[in-house]
């Protein structure tokens, strides 16, 4: 093929993982392609800006979970400002009966919630001297209810479950969705055990990065994307492609997709995958049906969020995170953000941007409610909860994504194992982006940097 296009890595996606992955083999002085199936960077984020609002269709927030956030955020300063949120992001509520309640942040304020039985706030004393489990499939819920009960399962982990994964505590195995929790358990024996002694554990000069704040970009996290875009150079971006195809070859990878209406060959001796498991069988058709099948039983969780933007807000007060809805409750909404209440500049003075999510695992059906049946849900469930006479925002807009977030239940073994497989099997291929390592966005830009350092 001489008149294929030249490079040393191919990335297929231009989403956080794919553009801050070329950001870092930029640096490195090695040559890139990034390619995009959409008409933009960015992938799930984008910030979009309508009258005096300025909100986020896809992810809202992230958590400075890791050292490797702040400091892309400091490599990039001259085009993007991390913003970390006011201290009323701390307040989460959770919805019981008829009432928002606070979820608890100290073990006094644990002691009258009404959020957990009685008997679960006495059970938890003992909890730092419970054996650790010894099921490495154990599920969130089962670890939950052995250390700490069936209240805090439902009213503390159900709806925060929700408001990561928009999944269920029963599917998603603690190893794999949280494995941080895990890892309390087996290393230390205990959750609050642990925690205390992490505390005391000396920690590098950059581990203080990682502040666990919740954190976007001034202006919307799309500043972070046009920064890496362009960092990266849209020269070495193809956007729109479509038809995209990898095959392995003797030197390493082609790649043939279709853009401006011609098609066009890239080879590699790299490529780093940022693609979703759904979209691996036209991605790669090398494979072969079992090692694919790892990719095809990969669960998504299904999303529906609609943006209400108020100039003049008159509901409840919004001091705090947002709100979460337990299972338990029967509704039909996961939670709602309150996106203006702690980032700068979201709403005019006055008013209030609300994210309501829907759907998720627990209603999926919900994907294919029409306009008007979301509307419904928010006049029946929305109105009373935030405390609204009326629902008449100024702006309204309405997401849909039927792959919004993977589910990381008791076949991700599998898939992680193949993962090894085809890495092992066909060198040069790096399968990466949320199928492993995580969902969040510090996930996304710590696997990103790990594999360029590692693996490039």
């Amino acid at each position: 093929m001489s008149n294929a296009q030249n490079t040393d890595v191919i990335i297929i996606g231009a989403g956080l993982t794919g553009l801050t992955a070329a950001h870092y083999l930029k640096k490195q002085g090695k040559n890139v392609r990034v390619i995009e199936k959409n008409g933009r960077t960015g992938g799930v984020i984008q910030t979009v800006h309508e009258e005096d609002f300025t909100f986020e269709t896809g992810p809202n927030t992230g958590v400075l979970g890791n050292p490797e956030v702040a400091e892309l955020f400091e490599e990039l300063q001259k085009d993007v400002t991390l913003e970390t949120a006011d201290p009323a992001a701390k307040r989460r509520l959770i919805w019981k009966g008829n009432d928002w309640h606070a979820l608890p942040s100290r073990p006094i304020s644990a002691i009258g919630t009404p959020l957990f039985s009685w008997y679960d706030k006495f059970r938890i004393l003992g909890e730092p001297f419970r054996k650790k489990g010894t099921k490495p499939n154990e599920s969130v819920a089962d670890l939950v209810r052995r250390r700490l009960g069936k209240s805090f399962l439902d009213y503390a982990v159900n709806p925060f479950i929700s408001g990561v994964y928009a999944g269920d505590p029963e599917y998603l195995v603690t190893q794999y969705a949280l494995p941080k929790l895990y890892n309390l358990e087996q290393n230390y024996g205990s959750f609050i055990g642990g925690a205390m002694k992490k505390r005391k554990e000396p920690k590098e000069p950059r581990d203080s990065k990682a502040t666990r704040e919740v954190f976007s970009a001034k202006g919307g996290l799309v500043s972070l994307i046009k920064a890496l875009e362009k960092s990266v150079g849209l020269e070495s971006i193809t956007l729109g492609a479509e038809n995209t195809q990898v095959q392995p070859d003797r030197d390493g990878f082609t790649a043939t997709i279709t853009a401006d209406g011609e098609t066009q060959t890239i080879r590699a001796p790299k490529v780093i995958s940022t693609a979703g498991g759904h979209a691996f069988n036209s991605l790669y058709p090398f494979l072969g049906k079992e090692e694919l099948a790892p990719f095809k039983e990969l669960k998504y969780a299904t999303v529906t969020q609609v943006i209400l933007g108020f100039k003049n807000w008159q509901g409840m007060p919004l001091n705090a995170f947002g709100g979460l809805i337990p299972a338990k409750e029967n509704k039909n909404m996961l939670g709602v953000l309150f996106t203006s209440s702690f980032f700068q500049n979201r709403a005019p003075e006055g008013g209030a941007v609300l994210s309501v999510f829907m759907g998720g695992i627990r209603h999926p059906e919900m994907i294919d409610y029409s306009d008007e049946q979301i509307q419904q849900v928010l006049e029946k469930e929305l109105v009373p909860m935030m405390k609204l006479q009326e629902l008449k925002p100024n702006i309204q807009h309405i997401y849909r994504y039927r792959h919004a977030i993977p589910q990381y239940g008791a076949n991700s073994k599998e898939r992680f194992e193949m993962i090894d497989r085809l890495e092992g099997k066909y060198p040069g291929l790096i399968l990466a982006g949320n199928i492993r390592n995580g969902i969040g966005m510090a996930d996304r830009i710590k696997q990103a940097r790990m594999i360029t350092e590692k693996e490039i």
